[in-house]
């Protein structure tokens, strides 16, 4: 007997959008999202949704065409996420540090056919005007072709937008490092955040009863994927401001009563040096997350003893997974404290060498993932596609070690990646831009050990013949040309680089050196 599957299609869906929509039917007027002065209900944030999506498809935009967002946390910069969700497009999140040179790129490398700004960017954004494709450029609260605030909180009346889509629809593209000069698109579907989500709904023990403040930066995976949109799911009630200033967020703690808070390490130990972390009442605060970079140990249980014994989760992943892959749950950091953690639940991940082989415990090779949350592949880069998913595995490109009851420790990234601040930096990208300098003969970027920065990103530079070294004029040189996170915290002069017998040099070797 032949089955007609195509029919009930609609009706089977499992989009980001049905899954808000249930949230808004489910909890109705009960409190989603602050920020600002402004709050939002379930339902009222459903009919904000709504509205922007109707004006996406108003202009024509159609299903698959991208929408690049490029600006600061704020409730319109969640609602447009979601309304492209909702109208089918495909939401691109740009940091909003990038320079206009960066920001063209990816305009240009997505297809973007819209892009939204915020209006501190507008000086960057709007010499986008006029690129081929790009046909629409709107603001997230001024005016444009798309105002997000002023569709949002209109008394227009609307009825709900039910377009055609499937769960294996690109959902996002978003830009990562990587390890080349240009970053890549990692093309995730709905399906692939679907599947992420659950997986940290329970590994993270999130909670309809949680009360969350949202303050790193939603066009990162880790506060948009791991945390903000699944609260949003479950009917928890989130905070949300602008950036994570130390006063404003322990304040927001206290006021609030929130008991859930994610960082990476560097703003844990902004907010553990702050004079308001002894004065304010934190004792709701229950579930500390961090990720993004690795934790010092010593930090790490400073956190949990002035937190009166605050439950801790060690997030690791990357956003080609969606980003979530593995957890360290809390009553497993007593014992491994460094460890970040087991798979979550639909996750699968080997250490493995160079042929694949799983490597014995205690031994180091590559992390390599399985998994229904794992990236399409990389927008139009078909050779990174297949060299990442090499052997049927996702390649990380990171270094790792298994223990012997499989919790997972990162060592170091592959090729050269530094995580500065909780933002993955191309070391090659930096590269780049320093050997335009005309004192300049060679250069290596590396990232060393900070206190702050955790990594500090470091240019090792041999100069040309008859140059003097200034280090403020390299970094100088530097901003003019990468967003703020990429310009070096240092320059040091060198005679020569560390190289091997072929030439290649030896950024392992430079990084002891200088470390020490």
């Amino acid at each position: 007997m032949s089955v007609d599957t195509t029919s009930g299609a609609r009706a089977r869906r499992n989009t980001i959008s049905d899954a808000i929509r249930r949230s808004a039917l489910r909890m109705g007027d009960a409190p989603a999202l602050g920020f600002s002065d402004r709050s939002w209900s379930f339902r009222g944030l459903d009919q904000a949704i709504d509205r922007v999506a109707a004006r996406l498809l108003a202009l024509g935009l159609k299903r698959g065409e991208r929408v690049g967002a490029y600006g600061r946390n704020s409730d319109a910069y969640l609602i447009l996420f979601l309304a492209c969700a909702r109208a089918g497009v495909v939401h691109v999140p740009i940091n909003y540090a990038l320079t206009e040179t960066e920001l063209a790129y990816i305009v240009g490398q997505s297809g973007a056919r819209a892009l939204v700004y915020d209006s501190f960017l507008a000086s960057n954004a709007e010499k986008m005007r006029g690129r081929p494709g790009l046909d629409f450029v709107g603001t997230f609260a001024d005016g444009g072709d798309i105002d997000v605030l002023a569709l949002a909180t209109s008394d227009t009346v609307i009825d709900p937008v039910d377009v055609e889509q499937d769960e294996n629809d690109l959902a996002q593209i978003t830009y990562t490092s990587g390890t080349t000069a240009m970053p890549k698109g990692a093309m995730m579907t709905h399906r692939a955040q679907m599947y992420e989500y659950v997986s940290c709904i329970n590994d993270l023990e999130l909670s309809r009863g949680d009360r969350w403040l949202a303050a790193l930066p939603l066009y990162h995976t880790a506060q948009m994927h791991c945390f903000t949109v699944p609260a949003l799911m479950l009917g928890a009630f989130t905070v949300l401001i602008e950036s994570p200033v130390p006063e404003q967020v322990l304040e927001l703690i206290e006021r609030h009563r929130i008991t859930s808070f994610f960082a990476p390490p560097t703003v844990w130990i902004s907010l553990l040096r702050h004079p308001d972390f002894a004065t304010r009442d934190l004792g709701q605060l229950r579930n500390v997350y961090y990720g993004a970079s690795i934790m010092p140990v010593p930090v790490l249980q400073e956190l949990r003893a002035r937190l009166n014994g605050a439950r801790a989760f060690n997030c690791y992943g990357q956003s080609e997974i969606g980003p979530l892959a593995t957890v360290l749950r809390p009553e497993e950091h007593d014992a491994r404290p460094a460890s970040a953690g087991r798979p979550v639940l639909n996750v699968q991940t080997r250490v493995v060498d160079e042929n694949m082989n799983d490597v014995p415990p205690g031994v180091q090779g590559e992390i390599v993932h399985r998994s229904p949350q794992l990236l399409l592949g990389y927008w139009d880069k078909p050779e990174e596609t297949a060299e990442a998913f090499a052997g049927g595995w996702f390649h990380s490109g990171d270094i790792g070690v298994l223990d012997e009851e499989g919790y997972l420790y990162v060592v170091d990234r592959v090729k050269d990646i530094i995580k500065s601040g909780g933002s993955m930096v191309a070391s090659r990208e930096v590269e780049e831009v320093l050997f335009t300098h005309p004192s300049v003969s060679e250069v290596a970027v590396i990232g060393l050990p900070d206190p702050k920065w955790i990594e500090a990103v470091t240019a090792v530079v041999v100069l040309r013949d008859g140059h003097a070294g200034d280090e403020q004029a390299l970094i100088a040189h530097a901003r003019e040309k990468l967003a703020p996170f990429k310009v070096p915290k240092r320059v040091v002069f060198v005679d020569n680089l560390p190289r091997n017998t072929a030439g290649k040099l030896l950024k392992r070797e430079l990084r002891v050196t200088m470390a020490d």
